[in-house]
């Protein structure tokens, strides 16, 4: 009976108090304006939770940073975009998430705002896969 509440107590503990954010599988959606269309696209990112706590009272003095999920380590890789005009460079390179953690997002490589466009939106009218 012990273990059982032992393991209890540690699952409540690992949830609570342990980030779990981890590499996972996601579909991006890539398009070239040249080639007027979209090409879906399985990658990896990152995606979990991250111990965070906001401040009833906010001291000036102390930034009250708030961490995120995000990549620690990525590679990039290249696909041919078919259908693109005969003038036009139809290689494009798209991120893939190797390593992940907890940290600040880093604005000049990834897009940190909360309300983006998402990984699915396409602006053209045809998606191919």
């Amino acid at each position: 009976m012990k273990s059982v509440q032992f393991f209890f107590l540690f699952c409540c503990w690992k949830a609570i108090c342990c980030n779990s954010c981890v590499l996972t599988n996601i579909t991006i959606t890539l398009e070239k304006e040249e080639c007027h269309f979209c090409l879906s696209i399985n990658t990896t990112g990152c995606a979990g939770y991250c111990y965070n706590r906001d401040l009833v009272y906010r001291n000036g003095l102390k930034n009250n940073i708030q961490k995120t999920c995000t990549f620690k380590e990525l590679v990039y890789e290249t696909v041919r975009m078919p259908g693109c005009a005969h003038h036009a460079d139809s290689m494009h390179t798209y991120p893939v998430a190797t390593k992940c953690h907890c940290g600040t997002c880093e604005k000049d490589k990834t897009d940190c705002t909360t309300k983006s466009l998402g990984p699915s939106y396409c602006s053209f009218s045809e998606i191919k896969e």
